[in-house]
């Protein structure tokens, strides 16, 4: 079976719509990542690392708080066991990308942050595009 993208849980509240999405190789790095670290997260900040990158850490390694917004929960299971992973980004960089659906992809090269999938000559990447939803 293909998969175009599988597309996070809804979080915020009012909204039924997804906002953020992981490609098919995305997810199968995450998989993979998720055998070696345990349970993994995302925090997209604008920082200045890898600037707009999403940073992936196993979790606990990265504390959100009340200057974060949970964007949508994945779950990364291909059999009985739930693998939920969140993403979070920066309540000051959703200011700015809240009109925007994000798209997870890897490409191959290697980030200047912290993120998980670094030793493995892979990086993360956001694609945007402009969200359409009704007034």
């Amino acid at each position: 079976m293909a998969l175009d993208s599988l597309d996070a849980a809804v979080t915020l509240p009012g909204e039924d719509f997804s906002r953020v999405a992981l490609t098919p190789p995305a997810v199968e790095l995450l998989r993979s990542l998720w055998v070696r670290h345990g349970p993994l997260m995302f925090h997209q900040s604008g920082g200045c690392c890898d600037g707009s990158s999403p940073m992936c850490y196993p979790v606990g390694d990265f504390l959100t708080g009340d200057s974060d917004v949970l964007l949508g929960l994945f779950d990364l299971s291909d059999g009985p066991e739930p693998q939920p992973l969140e993403f979070w980004m920066s309540r000051e960089q959703f200011n700015y990308w809240s009109h925007t659906h994000l798209t997870v992809d890897v490409v191959p090269g290697r980030g200047s942050g912290f993120s998980v999938e670094a030793p493995e000559g892979k990086r993360f990447l956001i694609r945007s595009t402009l969200m359409d939803w009704p007034a």
